[in-house]
């Protein structure tokens, strides 16, 4: 194991015996995501965990178009430009289990799973989320939890065989998963209910049975993380905060659960003292993934304000004209998730917290659109009445000198701007 793994690995631990401590888990395949997340790391001399989802990267190359060994080597190339450790570093898999191809028979979803899983831990990511909560074809939402937890060993045994085969370090396991499927919240949240410590309980002891019937006791000793559900999710316009209140007698079970630590999903837009709350009690893993692409897109979308009056050219597309024209002609990505009239669809596409657009980013159309407006603006100054009215927020940090006023500085520093807020929660 890398260092980092190692201290990922003892963080129950560590918290047992009064160590206040959590991590961020960073989940986006986003270049300059990436490269804010390992720049943020280097300059506080923290570990950083990047994880990959099962739709974004997989052994046959997901939405992203990369295997695992393809993410790691793009990410460990970033980490070599801005001179990042990889000592520091830890690679993650996460819901890894059938959903990519749950629209087969359980019996094939699960074999090309099980080649996902193989991918992962053969590429030497450490940190596995296994994932077999949704039904496949015939089988309803999801099936029974003690099928759900034999499937999750079974993909187990092979992560196990894998880095067994490649001598690679052993990976430590996250469980459970009371979260929306990947991709984020459907509809309108009306109400949110919080994981009930019977049923938390209750995952680790049907997964550490299914577990030791494949003889897989040691392989579970590195389990580390559950997945539940502390009340915490974000729609399309709204963000449903953390209430301790609510969450108390879950996060009292971690008593009952010495070697675990819980892992919250969907963490994205929460004040920072819900952040803080919710590492103080036990929530030590937070995962963070569409917050930094729109964060992102905010200061792309600034920039692209500031270069129609720095650079102006009629013949230059705005970039949410581009970004408009992009997701109209390939709406797969965001059509079944917002809804309303076509109004509230353009709203929902440009500025929706779930930041369906981040699947864009990749497309040529919005490749070609970002590099015209980073083309125009060049490495000129930004004069800072401009950056006050249109990317306020970094204005203080500009003036004070510690963000540059070029384009790419801005963009760096609007990512930052979020995992500082996540630093801040867990220290």
């Amino acid at each position: 194991m890398s260092q980092a793994t190692d201290r990922l690995a003892a963080i129950a631990a560590r918290r047992a015996v009064g160590e206040r401590c959590g991590i961020a888990s960073i989940c986006s395949a986003h270049p300059l995501v990436i490269e804010a997340a390992l720049r943020h790391g280097k300059a506080r001399g923290a570990d950083v965990l990047i994880e990959a989802t099962c739709n974004q990267v997989n052994h046959e190359g997901g939405y992203t178009g990369m295997a695992p060994a393809d993410f790691r080597r793009f990410v460990e190339t970033i980490a070599g430009k801005v001179g990042f450790s990889l000592d520091r570093l830890v690679l993650g898999g996460d819901h890894l289990g059938p959903n990519p191809w749950r629209h087969l028979p359980a019996a094939e979803a699960m074999a090309k799973a099980s080649r996902m899983v193989d991918a992962y831990a053969e590429a030497g990511f450490t940190k596995i989320h296994l994932d077999a909560s949704m039904g496949c074809a015939g089988e309803g939402a999801a099936p029974p939890d003690v099928t759900i937890a034999h499937r999750a060993a079974e993909l187990a045994e092979v992560a196990e065989a894998a880095t067994q085969r490649t001598g690679g370090a052993m990976p430590i396991y996250v469980i459970g998963t009371e979260v929306p499927v990947p991709g984020g919240a459907l509809e309108a949240m009306d109400h949110l209910a919080v994981t009930t410590p019977e049923a938390a309980l209750e995952t680790v002891r049907i997964h550490r049975e299914a577990f030791s019937r494949r003889r897989l006791d040691q392989a579970f000793s590195r389990a580390l993380g559950v997945v539940v559900q502390p009340g915490v999710e974000f729609g399309n316009a709204e963000v449903i905060t953390y209430q301790p209140d609510r969450a108390r007698t879950l996060a009292g079970t971690l008593r009952d659960l010495p070697q675990f630590v819980f892992e919250a999903h969907s963490t994205d837009y929460q004040p920072g003292a819900a952040l803080n709350k919710l590492v103080d009690d036990g929530f030590a893993i937070l995962k963070v993934g569409p917050w930094l692409t729109f964060a992102l897109r905010e200061a792309l979308y600034g920039l692209s304000h500031i270069a129609d009056i720095l650079a102006p050219d009629t013949s230059r597309e705005t970039l949410p004209a581009a970004m408009e024209r992009v997701m109209l002609a390939a709406p797969g990505h965001w059509k079944s998730y917002y809804h309303g009239s076509e109004v509230e669809q353009r709203i929902e596409r440009h500025f929706s917290y779930s930041d369906r657009i981040r699947y864009y980013w990749p497309a040529p159309g919005a490749q070609e659109a970002v590099g015209a407006l980073m083309q125009a603006l060049g490495d000129r100054d930004i004069p800072s009445p401009l950056i006050s009215q249109y990317l306020s927020r970094l204005g203080g940090a500009v003036a004070n000198g510690s963000i540059a006023p070029k384009a790419r500085e801005l963009l760096i520093a609007g990512v930052t701007e979020v995992l500082d807020i996540y630093a801040g929660a867990t220290g």
